[in-house]
């Protein structure tokens, strides 16, 4: 980005502004002093804003969105789409169309119906229309190429607005607020500043000194875009190296592949003896074991039926009965015991009721 330097604004003009009786007081910072009823403005200022400006319009160019170019100014018009042109930016140098930023669907189906009549006149069908059809035609054209033929590229929204005169475009930036679109714009001393994010104080009545301010905006973009091209370029360059180093390390990991196979075979067929080994092993073990079952019941035939007796419950059988003997032999102790204090109880009954007597 080339230097900015005071002396190529000083001789451009830019420091001419109003007169002081229509100032904004908000321009009252970036002015530098009063001069035969006219404010100069502050040329380092300037200097610092469009460099400020310029990093941020470069940024934004290498992104890849685009920055739209408004001024309708007849001093402006030419200069503004000679020079956006080089750059291959959209810019609006007629009337501003109404709801060109929140109406943008209807600005695209209008550059839609301009490049559908393109397309009649290439295949042909233009031809069949009537002579008065034709002129109809025509005159639609040149409107829609007049008024929207700069922006028949921009399929989105712009990344940014640059305006030259925001009094004059005061529809343009509305339209970006209420969108959120950040403003850069040339600012005299007549207007508001604060309704612009990146404000260049700059005289933007004077060819020269717009000629100037375009010039340093426009290098700005350029290198941006030049940033975005070199930034692909870079991109494809490694995309293409990607492929070809792919296809090398493929072939030298072949022969390691190679060799891999067989190993690998190896471990299958070692894996698959060792599940077979076990499985007849296990075979063997169950053969055995029913061998020695069968062995021990032809042994002892005759304990089955002495399982079957239950020897436990015969036992448990026994018990009662030897408690039964128990308590018989132990019965007549007990009843002798019982019965003798009965009879002592029935005669002390006896006597107490003859002496109640």
């Amino acid at each position: 980005m080339s230097k900015i330097e005071v002396k190529d604004l000083l001789d451009a003009g830019v420091h001419f502004g109003h007169l002081t009786r229509k100032w904004n007081p908000n321009m009252a910072p970036y002015i530098y002093m009063e001069r035969n009823g006219i404010h100069i403005i502050n040329l380092y200022k300037s200097v610092a804003k469009i460099e400020e400006a310029n990093e941020a319009l470069s940024k934004i160019a290498a992104s890849g969105r685009k920055i739209l170019f408004v001024a309708t100014k007849k001093q402006a018009k030419d200069i503004v789409s000679e020079k956006v042109a080089n750059v291959n930016m959209p810019y609006i140098t007629e009337r501003w169309p109404g709801g060109m930023l929140t109406n943008f669907v209807t600005i695209r189906k209008a550059v839609k119906k301009m490049a559908a009549i393109d397309k009649m006149k290439a295949d042909g069908t233009f031809n069949t229309l009537s002579k008065k059809e034709k002129l109809q035609v025509d005159r639609l054209r040149a409107k829609l190429e007049k008024n929207l033929g700069s922006i028949s590229d921009m399929t989105r929204l712009p990344g940014a607005l640059f305006i030259v005169d925001i009094r004059r475009e005061h529809i343009a930036v509305k339209e970006a607020q209420k969108l959120n679109i950040p403003i850069f714009a040339m600012v005299d001393t007549n207007a508001d500043p604060r309704d612009v994010d990146y404000v260049i104080p700059a005289n933007d009545d004077a060819s020269k000194s717009i000629e100037k301010i375009m010039t340093l905006v426009t290098e700005a973009v350029a290198e941006g875009l030049k940033e975005r091209q070199k930034d692909k370029a870079d991109a494809d360059a490694a995309a293409t190296e990607g492929e070809v180093v792919a296809p090398t390390i493929a072939e030298e990991a072949a022969p390691a592949v190679e060799e891999a196979k067989p190993a690998k075979k190896k471990t299958k067929a070692a894996k698959k003896e060792v599940v077979e080994e076990v499985a007849a092993v296990e075979e063997a073990v169950e053969e055995v074991t029913a061998e020695e079952v069968v062995e021990e019941a032809k042994a002892a035939p005759v304990e089955a039926p002495a399982k079957a007796e239950k020897p436990a419950k015969a036992k448990k059988a026994d018990k009662p009965a030897k408690a039964k003997k128990a308590v018989e032999a132990a019965a007549p102790a007990e009843v002798v015991e019982t019965e003798e204090p009965a009879e002592d109880a029935v005669e002390d009954t006896d006597e107490e009721t003859k002496k109640e007597k």
